[in-house]
């Protein structure tokens, strides 16, 4: 299994796990030279704070683990398209890149020197569209 594959199937593990939890399914992880720095899942029903996203959580505890603030040396690898509000925290943290496997449907744009692109991880992507959907499903 090469190193991207293996990360989704780590991004599954923990999307699965908050799905589980009640979380919307969304999981994020932090890289830096092919090392996984930090990985975590939406917990905002869990904490009771609206930014506890999988993208800020995942990227509070790199920058933690590197003590320092900017991560213009790291990958953010995420299962859903980042919000606006994890838009802006990716930029002030200077993350190079993000690679996310399943796209909103809003208008992309260019933010910053960030470049967000899709996955080419169909069967993951399938996989996480599903568990999505079952999510918002059992919530009506």
């Amino acid at each position: 299994m090469n190193l991207e594959a293996n990360i989704y199937k780590k991004l599954l593990k923990q999307a699965t796990k908050a799905y589980k939890k009640g979380e919307i399914p969304v999981a994020a992880l932090v890289m830096k030279d092919n090392k996984i720095l930090s990985i975590s899942y939406n917990k905002k029903e869990k904490t009771q704070d609206i930014t506890s996203h999988a993208e800020i959580l995942a990227i509070k505890k790199a920058a933690k683990k590197l003590k320092r603030w900017n991560l213009s040396d790291c990958i953010l690898y995420v299962t859903l398209k980042p919000c606006s509000m994890c838009n802006e925290i990716i930029n002030q943290s200077r993350i190079s890149k993000v690679y996310y496997l399943l796209d909103k449907p809003e208008f992309k744009k260019e933010y910053y020197k960030t470049k967000f692109e899709v996955s080419d991880f169909s069967d993951y992507s399938v996989t996480y569209q599903q568990l999505l959907s079952n999510f918002f499903q059992n919530k009506r």
